[in-house]
């Protein structure tokens, strides 16, 4: 069995697959201030609550944005065993030919999901990403990842509106109806949150379409996605396990098979 971890700003993603199928998927918040000895207690719960003993566990990859728990995670890990462990960044294969200008500097989620969709769909492919951040990514048909754009998320920007409007109030997406025009505050809000960015997604989506000269797959991911993408109007594949999916990908192409 295989342990994938996707290390996010808000939300740590927890994988765990028996080949190429999934056993399950489980979501905590993040939290830099815990310790390995408190992660290491997390993932042995998670596990048992899946009726999975950690002892069964033969690998690990991990992807993080989040610097200050990679080492944290790595020592958690450890504690389940002495397994191979492979930490997305710098080095490691992924399969891709990263054409951007610095190339180091490709976060490991953006080169996560560009695995999984390199993996999983025809390509080229525009991978959406609304989490923390709302991202959007290419990757050519030759496998290559050419670069993309990055916007605030779309519980910041609610949050910025609140913070900076005296008589707005903190929202969450759930908080009424998502119409196109609001009779009300909350309303208003969500239809500027949902619709303003769904009809952002599809205009970039079609500049995206106009530069690369033909039609793309388009496939969203991220713990916001399912939340935006039905009122997108473009045709759009919604996989919120597609970044587990890309890391399990990365740690194959990186351990020999007889460690896995």
């Amino acid at each position: 069995m295989i342990l994938t971890v996707d290390i996010g700003n808000s939300n740590i993603c927890f994988g765990v697959f028996e080949g190429k199928t999934a056993l399950f998927t489980a979501r905590a918040k993040t939290d830099p201030l815990c310790t390995e000895t408190e992660y290491a207690i997390l993932l042995s719960q998670i596990f048992r609550l899946h009726g999975v003993e950690p002892s069964q566990v033969t690998g690990a990859a991990v992807s993080s944005v989040v610097p200050a728990l990679t080492p944290v995670f790595r020592q958690a890990i450890c504690s389940l065993g002495e397994i191979p462990t492979v930490v997305v960044g710098p080095g490691v294969k992924t399969g891709l030919n990263i054409r951007i200008d610095e190339p180091a500097s490709l976060g490991a989620d953006l080169a996560c999901t560009a695995v999984g969709a390199a993996e999983k769909y025809p390509l080229p492919a525009i991978i959406v990403d609304l989490g923390t951040a709302t991202k959007l990514t290419v990757v050519t048909g030759d496998r290559s990842f050419i670069g993309g754009s990055i916007l605030p998320g779309v519980m910041i920007s609610l949050g910025a509106l609140s913070g900076s409007a005296s008589l707005l109030p903190s929202i969450g997406l759930g908080a009424g109806k998502v119409k196109t025009i609001g009779s009300n505050t909350v309303d208003c809000m969500l239809s500027g949150a949902v619709l303003g960015t769904a009809s952002m997604l599809d205009g970039l989506i079609e500049r995206y379409r106009e530069e690369l000269g033909e039609v793309p797959t388009v496939v969203a991911c991220g713990g916001l996605s399912s939340a935006i993408i039905p009122y997108c109007k473009t045709k759009i594949i919604l996989d919120r396990d597609l970044l587990l999916d890309g890391l399990l990908a990365i740690y194959r192409r990186n351990v020999p098979p007889r460690q896995q």
